[in-house]
């Protein structure tokens, strides 16, 4: 013959059961430690490609800045800077 007692101990260990599932079937990404975990769904996810570039971003600024350097040089009849 079952209590309350025993009803309400079976209640409350199905309850944090099933509390403790819902919460460790979740795919979030965490920080532990300082070191960032990635969800457990990382290897699924959409693959994100960069193409490769130059490293330094102001390529073509360089470029015209030494072109007006050169031109410059060239204008007033010098050969280097």
């Amino acid at each position: 013959m079952k209590t309350k007692f025993s009803t309400r101990v079976f209640q409350i260990a199905a309850g944090t059961l099933l509390a403790g599932l819902a919460v460790s079937s979740t795919g979030c990404q965490i920080v532990e430690g300082g070191q960032t975990l990635p969800s457990p769904y990382y290897m699924t996810d959409d693959i994100q490609y960069f193409a490769p570039g130059t490293e330094f971003k102001l390529s073509r600024e360089a470029a015209a800045q030494k072109a007006y350097k050169a031109d410059e040089a060239a204008r007033r009849g010098r050969s280097g800077y």
